[in-house]
């Protein structure tokens, strides 16, 4: 049982182009593999632009299908430099069916699993539930040679159920691969609060579950219109103690690997047994929705 790995964390820029895009995730993949980084994850709907700041039925010619062209040159990539991928895509399932994924491809080049986006947002400037449906395969911990992987997806961070039920499942580390920032207009009086709860509840989840918690976003700003997006970027890597121990700026491109020590899970949960003194026999009302006033 491997005891140490190190994880690679592409925070980077949309180039505009999905080739471009290709070719810039396959170079910095590359440097991630040089400093042996053995489970690399890049932001979420790395492939374009975040296309979501509006809605807009041209965009669906952006989706396609998995296992398709895009997902088999990450496949051979995974194969030829012996890694485990974790990437996000724009997902056709069928007609009038799509969904945002991520996808678990082996050190063998082959898809270990999908896991579709569960909690789709509506919010100004990330019209998601326009173009995604809300994913239908639950929550997953995906076993990989180098350890247990539980797929997220951005918008999932803001809810403690999907990182619960992905470290119940044996997730070692839960990877978020994201697209957020500030609206250029709410950034003075917000920017602050915002960036300090979003890392806030990473640290959370990763303390409350006795798991390492990976955040990979974008930086740089993308307009779509009259409306701007500047992702903050602050990629990081949480261990089980709620302790940041990799973390990238908020403007530029970086490449985070960082060893996570799998035996410091264990030691977490001896301390702080929170998931041996949980009262599920009194959890039923959790599915319920809040009460009338």
């Amino acid at each position: 049982m491997i005891k140490k790995i190190k994880i690679g964390l592409i925070q980077s820029k949309s180039l505009g182009t999905i080739q471009s895009n290709i070719d810039l995730a396959i170079k910095n993949i590359k440097k991630a593999a040089r400093k042996k980084a053995k489970i690399i994850c890049l932001p979420e709907l790395f492939l374009t632009n975040y296309f979501c700041q509006t809605e807009s039925h041209s965009n669906f010619k952006l989706a396609e299908k998995i296992p398709g062209t895009t997902s088999r040159i990450f496949c051979d990539l995974a194969k030829e430099l012996g890694v485990v991928l974790n990437i996000t895509m724009f997902e056709k399932k069928t007609s009038g069916f799509y969904h945002n994924t991520s996808i678990i491809i082996n050190e063998n080049g082959n898809i270990l699993s999908k896991y579709r986006k569960m909690h789709i947002p509506d919010d100004p400037g990330y019209y998601e539930k326009f173009y995604f449906s809300p994913g239908d395969l639950g929550f997953k911990s995906v076993k990989t040679k180098f350890g247990k992987i539980g797929p997220l997806i951005c918008w999932d961070q803001w809810f403690p159920e999907a990182a619960r039920l992905t470290a119940l499942k044996g997730a070692q580390i839960i990877f978020y691969p994201t697209a957020i920032g500030w609206h250029p207009k709410e950034k003075k009086k917000f920017g602050k609060s915002q960036l300090e709860s979003w890392i806030t509840m990473q640290k959370s989840h990763a303390i409350a579950n006795g798991t390492y918690v990976a955040a990979i976003n974008r930086v740089g700003v993308e307009k779509k219109g009259k409306k701007k997006i500047e992702f903050w970027g602050n990629s990081m890597v949480i261990d089980p103690s709620g302790k940041i121990i990799a973390k990238a700026g908020n403007k530029k491109e970086d490449i985070l690997v960082c060893e996570v020590d799998y035996k410091k899970i264990d030691t977490a949960r001896q301390h702080w047994p929170f998931l041996r003194d949980r009262r599920t026999e009194f959890y039923k009302d959790i599915l319920k929705n809040p009460e009338d006033e």
